[in-house]
């Protein structure tokens, strides 16, 4: 009898993890590596949070909460849905959990069965297919190319789905390639959800107010009312407010599926954390002026790492709405010979050679369902960024 689970052979460790912790090992051994991997604003939690976390400390706001989120910061989830999204939620319609992984997760654990399936845009967040299949589910990838700026289509949603279809997981700005959905182009993939009543949907609207130009956010529920009773809307304070490490997310949606989340909760992990409850509530509720000035930051390092980047000999990089990354093509690199010479059969070669040879960590297409490609984080600083992509460029002018 093995020890451990067979559900065990169904996933892997998350790619941008292991893509982190070999830069850090690297740069432990003393070499100089800029890493690009990480999915996490560079910037500090707001000081306002920080006091708030604080004075609960100091008023002994420190024991168990009720399961899914202390009722304050619920009632402020609430405001928030309606004050961005003009969505109407009670505070029994929202649930809060340890970041958002596991308000995703919760969802699919008390939702599938064996033989559900749910459908996944591609380029992905590395974590949706694992979790399904972890939860029992199986992913279903429905291809989102660069032709269209690497957003689903509606026919391509439509012949994802069968009958076996219990959830789309939706993510706009999305985490890889930091592609927004517009009003309309949401519109028609509702269109087609709204013949399907089957089908539930999963939106992650964790880079909502990570967005540049003139874009508009929306999310689903929005687009759609007809889809407001099927749709679990997703969120959370770590890239907006920069509270990675506080691991807040939140959720709202019917109440049935509310419950039966807060009882997977109830015996797994109980409540978040109080102080980082405390924290989001000040977040949520306090000035927000800061988004704007940070989004500022952002779209100057986009533009930076979108240019240096399309000047690289067999790369090309769209321009993204939202979030913090880019997701260039390395089709023109594909069958060439690195300097050092590494063959770069694929875009994990490419990856691996990029970080031995110029020392610059990025996370391969593959590990998001899209290839050949790679992710670039540009949640750090201006010279990090313009140094990398000079090491990028010149790893790319010695490819043979």
């Amino acid at each position: 009898m093995a020890f451990l689970s067979d559900t065990l052979t169904r996933v892997k460790p998350s790619p941008t993890i292991a893509v982190t912790t070999k830069a850090a090992e690297l740069k432990a051994e003393g070499r100089d590596v800029i890493g690009l991997g990480a999915g996490e604003p560079d910037f500090d939690t707001p000081q306002n949070i920080k006091d708030a976390a604080k004075a609960a400390i100091d008023a002994g706001k420190t024991k168990y909460t009720a399961v899914d989120g202390l009722a304050e910061l619920k009632a402020a989830i609430c405001d928030k849905f309606k004050r961005d999204n003009g969505l109407d939620y009670t505070p029994a319609q929202v649930t809060v959990g340890t970041g958002g992984k596991q308000v995703l997760y919760n969802a699919l654990v008390a939702t599938l069965n064996a033989g559900d399936e749910v459908v996944i845009p591609a380029p992905y967040w590395v974590s949706y297919p694992d979790m399904v299949l972890l939860a029992g589910g199986e992913p279903v990838i429905a291809e989102a190319t660069a032709d269209t700026a690497y957003k689903l289509t509606p026919d391509a949603l439509e012949a994802a789905i069968t009958p076996k279809t219990k959830w789309l997981i939706f993510n706009s700005p999305s985490n890889p390639t930091g592609a927004g959905y517009t009003w309309d182009e949401l519109k028609a993939l509702t269109d087609v959800l709204l013949r399907h009543p089957n089908v539930w949907i999963m939106s992650d609207d964790m880079y909502e107010h990570l967005v540049y130009d003139d874009f508009e956010f929306c999310t689903p529920a929005q687009v759609e009312p007809a889809l407001y009773d099927r749709t679990l809307t997703v969120n959370g304070v770590s890239k907006a407010y920069a509270m990675t490490g506080w691991r807040i997310g939140y959720a709202a949606g019917p109440k049935d599926l509310i419950g039966a989340m807060r009882k997977i909760q109830s015996q797994s992990t109980s409540n978040p954390c109080s102080i980082s409850q405390w924290a989001a509530v000040e977040a949520l509720t306090g000035p927000q002026d800061y988004i704007a000035a940070n989004n500022k930051t952002f779209q100057r390092r986009r533009d930076l790492v979108v240019e240096m980047l399309n000047a690289c000999d067999g790369i090309t990089c769209p321009v993204p709405e939202g979030a913090f990354y880019v997701y260039p093509s390395i089709a023109g690199c594909i069958g060439k010979t690195s300097a050092g010479g590494a063959a770069i059969t694929d875009d994990e070669a490419f990856a691996t050679a990029l970080l031995e040879e110029k020392g610059v960590a990025v996370v391969f297409g593959a590990a998001f369902g899209t290839s050949p490609a790679f992710r670039v984080s540009y949640a750090t600083s201006d010279d990090a960024l313009r140094e990398a992509c000079t090491r990028i460029q010149d790893f790319c002018a010695g490819l043979r």
